[in-house]
């Protein structure tokens, strides 16, 4: 079941309406005892529906969970949209300059605030959730990546898990680098973090970006997967054929 309805998004200039997205599993009617894990989303516009995805082709999520009976909630709202890289800001958890998008100020922060503090709260309190920290995961792809990245370092207590799909590691790598470094993290927690060989080359040094911060994941003793995806795009329906590899990181106990 796919429900959609409006919440108020804190946006640069002001609240304003979003889309919020939500995939309640098949099975969710049926024993109303029943508790879900959830994998909050960004681009959440992009995730289910072709007619609302920015560019006609969503991940087609709900057909996959639907498929494989996945019992896990999904939940995302859609980006900004506005000319002036609305979404590069609010996705970014540091401010960067770049030649294209000019001087972007990074305020994934209050993103991600937002998200704990409210979108959060209003799924557990009308949904049948499974609340705590070690079945609530978060996902995306390009910036939506790389704030989920940021989310499970910055916001561990909250994301036991993040499926960062060519994460956007290009915007400021160095401070990045410092968040994994500095990042307190607990054991249990798990990352799956890709690259398709294809868009390699879009970013100079996207490689040795990509190595770097997979070491310093690998040195945080996390449960991590980190893939190039062979001849993989940076598009949805390149990212659709990820979501059986991010999931079974994610659930892993589920696919045992």
């Amino acid at each position: 079941m796919l429900k959609t309805w409006k919440v108020i998004f804190p946006a640069p200039n002001g609240p304003e309406e979003r889309r919020a997205y939500l995939y309640l599993p098949e099975s969710y009617g049926k024993d109303p005892s029943k508790r879900y894990p959830v994998l909050y989303m960004f681009d959440g516009h992009n995730i289910f529906l072709d007619e609302d995805a920015t560019y006609g082709t969503s991940w087609k999520m709900k057909n996959y969970m639907d498929f494989t009976g996945t019992e896990i909630i999904v939940a995302g709202v859609e980006c900004n949209h506005s000319a002036d890289n609305g979404r590069l800001k609010e996705y970014s958890p540091f401010t960067f300059e770049d030649p294209k998008f000019g001087i972007i100020p990074g305020r994934a922060r209050t993103t991600m605030n937002w998200m704990v503090n409210y979108f959060k709260k209003s799924i557990d309190r009308n949904y049948r959730t499974l609340p705590g920290r070690d079945h609530t995961f978060v996902g995306g792809s390009s910036m939506g990546g790389l704030i989920s990245l940021y989310a499970v370092l910055a916001y561990n207590h909250v994301f036991c898990g993040a499926a960062a799909l060519s994460p956007s590691l290009w915007t400021n790598p160095h401070k990045l680098e410092q968040l994994v470094s500095h990042a307190s993290l607990a054991k249990n927690t798990r990352i799956y973090m890709d690259y398709g060989s294809n868009e390699m080359k879009f970013h100079p040094n996207m490689d040795q970006y990509f190595q770097k911060i997979t070491s310093l994941l690998q040195q945080k003793n996390v449960f991590l997967t980190s893939r190039i995806v062979p001849y993989g795009d940076h598009c949805e329906a390149c990212w659709e054929k990820q979501i059986p590899f991010f999931m079974a990181t994610l659930l892993y106990e589920n696919y045992c």
